[in-house]
């Protein structure tokens, strides 16, 4: 992988262990040379994450509309920082210059984005893989929801399986490296959808 888009909070909750997996993301990162993809801002995980690859000596590309520049302070000493008009160009342009996405502790906003591109991935219109750095099991509720959903038949397991998981940054970033996308082709052959 080059780029790696990254999904996180617009704010930090001073949790030291999310500030040590977010290090520990951002030197994987410039280790092998893959350019971070994020949000734009230079506040909250957002910001954490883009000065850790910065200041490793990394690229950092932010995507903000507009609107958000100023609401989350845009950060002005990225790499590159693309100004969109709104959140759909944000999450478009975001997911085509990165060719892997993982989503670290957030809230509505960052869910918001992950589900959306990992539909996208689930419909065939990305090949990317999707995974969720669960920092301190910031995450195993949802998790946990998602395997319900397979229980209660509203997703199939070959789709629960494209969300990659990890507590470990290297591992994370290792397993989307190795991944094969597979997805349910047959659901949109039944439907002719393809």
């Amino acid at each position: 992988m080059k780029a790696i888009c990254v999904f996180c909070g617009a704010n930090f909750n001073g949790d030291p262990v999310l500030k040590q997996a977010v290090e520990e993301l951002a030197e994987m990162m410039v280790t092998r040379q893959i350019t971070l993809v994020f949000g734009g801002g230079k506040v909250g995980v957002m910001g954490l994450l883009a000065n850790a690859v910065l200041g490793r000596g990394g690229k950092a590309v932010g995507v903000i509309p507009e609107f958000l520049l100023r609401k989350e302070v845009g950060h002005t000493e990225l790499s590159a920082l693309h100004v969109v008009k709104n959140m759909h160009e944000r999450k478009k342009l975001m997911s085509e210059l990165a060719d892997g996405i993982i989503m670290l502790p957030g809230g509505f906003g960052t869910l918001e984005e992950f589900f959306e591109v990992l539909t996208w991935l689930q419909l065939g219109l990305h090949k990317n893989p999707v995974g969720i750095l669960n920092v301190n099991g910031f995450y195993d509720f949802l998790l946990k929801q998602l395997d319900v959903m397979v229980e209660q038949k509203f997703l199939k397991p070959i789709n629960r399986q494209l969300v990659i998981t990890s507590q470990n940054p290297a591992e994370l970033i290792n397993i989307m490296g190795e991944s094969e996308i597979k997805t349910d082709e047959v659901w949109f052959k039944d439907r002719n959808l393809t």
